[in-house]
């Protein structure tokens, strides 16, 4: 991957971790069922997309594979109290947002272009 593909992957997984954030936020309110499914859905698929971003970072995957497993639309795990689910919605929340906004690729990204400038060949060197 160019350093442009690495940066544009970067900028989705933010846009991403924004928007299961806001919709964890807003799950704090008193909506209709619906809702709730939609959240389970989306933010089972921003987790795994998180696991695959942070896929050679073993702590995140496995912070986001409980995540996954919580909002997990095809078994889904019942608390049958919204208030034990508003601490776990904002926590959530919060999860998102700081891995938005305080977790950078900037040192991958620096070492790639460091790589990429430091490559020289045999043949190529002027004596």
């Amino acid at each position: 991957m160019d350093v442009i593909t690495v940066q544009m992957n970067a900028i989705l997984v933010k846009i991403i971790s924004v928007a299961c954030a806001l919709l964890l936020f807003l799950a704090v309110l008193q909506l209709p069922i619906g809702y709730y499914k939609l959240l389970r859905v989306a933010i089972f698929i921003g987790s795994i997309i998180m696991i695959i971003h942070y896929i050679k970072n073993i702590p995140w995957i496995i912070v986001f594979a409980l995540i996954a497993v919580l909002f997990n639309p095809i078994y889904p795990f019942y608390l049958y109290q919204k208030s034990k689910w508003i601490p776990i919605d904002i926590l959530v929340g919060l999860l998102f947002l700081v891995l938005a906004f305080f977790q950078t690729k900037n040192k991958e990204l620096s070492k790639k272009i460091k790589r990429k400038e430091e490559k020289t060949y045999g043949r190529d060197r002027m004596y």
